[in-house]
């Protein structure tokens, strides 16, 4: 089946989901090759995705990036940061129609048949949140630090207990926002991001 989608969307999603992992060589003209293409649109590509932190230039071509334990934590600080800031602006400048939308993905996520869709719609409730902060500088980096992480998700953020924590902590957030009380949003925002920060550094220990 074709793809409509431009090469760089084609591999973003590749990166992203982890269907080429951390230290996977991506060389324009192979890359091309597989994808029906020329090598500028490829390379084309590849540059931006390098913009975005997702791909480093080599000797042959791209290489996805490969991250430390430190750059790791150092985007999670990051995005605990923007995503804490998110939480209140969301509080004090949403609009009915955010609150309607961000009501709607808590309560799908609820019922969704297995955790991996759980978990995806958990986190389109996370982008609504920051289109609900309506500051376009936040949700522009917070989708490249999201992109960047991505691949460094732990496999423990499936698991059944990570889910209920993380349903007790998105009613809660969401609870705050209707209020529109942006300290409180700010600060169990804050706590959400910590827990899965730590998470992550659980899973990296163990490896």
């Amino acid at each position: 089946m074709d793809d409509d989608r431009s090469p760089y969307a084609q591999l973003r999603e590749r990166i992203t989901s982890g269907e080429c992992a951390p230290g996977t060589m991506l060389v324009p003209a192979t890359v091309g090759t597989e994808m029906g293409l020329s090598r500028t649109p490829v390379r084309e590509a590849l540059q931006r995705l390098e913009f975005d932190g997702l791909v480093i230039k080599v000797t042959r071509g791209y290489m996805v990036r490969e991250r430390t334990e430190e750059e790791v934590l150092a985007i999670c600080d990051a995005r605990i940061a923007l995503e804490s800031a998110a939480a209140f602006s969301a509080a004090t400048r949403r609009s009915e129609i955010d609150l309607a939308r961000l009501t709607s993905l808590f309560d799908r996520a609820l019922s969704a048949s297995d955790p991996a869709s759980a978990l995806r719609l958990h986190n389109e409730w996370h982008t609504a949140l920051r289109n609900a902060a309506h500051n376009a500088t936040i949700a522009e980096l917070m989708e490249r630090l999201d992109a960047q992480m991505a691949a460094y998700d732990a496999e423990e953020a499936k698991a059944p207990g990570n889910l209920d924590a993380i349903e007790t902590e998105h009613r809660a957030i969401l609870d705050a926002i209707v209020a529109g009380n942006g300290e409180q949003a700010r600060a169990l925002m804050t706590a959400h991001q910590e827990r899965t920060r730590d998470l992550r550094i659980a899973a990296m220990a163990a490896r």
